[in-house]
């Protein structure tokens, strides 16, 4: 017992600096095994742990590999990327802390709190270095007047734009567009339709109302109401891949 106890102090110890990265955890119970290129601890029970840049929250967390490489956290995850203002949720989670790859499984949310966007998928990877989301499996973002949906995605954070193939569609309001590939800037709000375009564009107007005559011949009184000029649009130039 007093072994084991002993090789406890040496995991606490072994994660406070890694690398010359500071590294916090608990948990209700820990346990491990220490070998001298791959050591493994498990956190069991409301399981944290926070780096310098990222805060893990989950039902277990494993820490492992060359150094606690990776940090493997399930059940309920949930965290933030305190350097690039990133917060996610999920079932599962993967994070390399040398690549600083986060791999997100199952029920994916990340929300991306500088620029309002809120995006879902099953799959997503993203890149602390680069600020690049990569999502795949049921995906779909909101943000501003936008509701995006596609089969796959990249979001680049730093330049603020959504590429999407999958059967992708971008709903703006009662406008909605459709293509093989669909690029949209966040910031701009300009959208890049490419291969098999196609969508509805809805033109509302307000028509002044007539002033009422008399109901001289008791005839009901005349009154204009408002017209919506719906225009659909199909667009086969420059098609790609048909």
């Amino acid at each position: 017992m007093k072994k084991q106890n002993l090789l406890k102090i040496i995991f606490f110890s072994s994660l406070i600096y890694i690398n010359s990265e500071e590294i916090e955890f608990s948990s209700d119970y820990m346990t491990g095994t220490s070998k001298e290129s791959n050591s493994t601890t498990a956190l069991i029970g409301n399981a944290f742990v926070k780096t310098e840049t990222m805060e893990i929250k989950a039902d277990s967390i494993e820490l492992s590999g060359d150094n606690f490489r990776y940090i493997t956290a399930t059940g309920n995850v949930s965290g933030k990327n305190t350097e690039n203002q990133m917060d996610f949720t999920c079932g599962k989670m993967k994070y390399d802390r040398t690549s600083k790859i986060a791999n997100l499984e199952d029920s994916v949310h990340l929300i991306d709190l500088e620029n309002d966007v809120d995006a879902k998928a099953q799959l997503i990877e993203y890149n602390q270095n680069t600020d690049i989301a990569i999502m795949q499996i049921e995906v779909s973002l909101q943000q501003k007047d936008n509701n995006c949906t596609a089969a796959y995605a990249i979001y680049r954070k730093k330049t603020q734009l959504l590429e999407m193939n999958g059967n992708p569609k971008i709903i703006q309001g009662k406008d909605t567009f459709r293509a093989q590939e669909i690029s949209l800037n966040l910031d701009t709000q300009e959208i890049t339709l490419d291969g098999r375009v196609r969508g509805t564009v809805t033109d509302s107007k307000e028509t002044k109302k007539e002033p009422e005559l008399p109901d001289t011949n008791n005839q009901n009184n005349l009154q204009n109401t408002e017209s919506n000029d719906k225009t659909t649009i199909t667009n086969t130039v420059g098609n790609k891949n048909e």
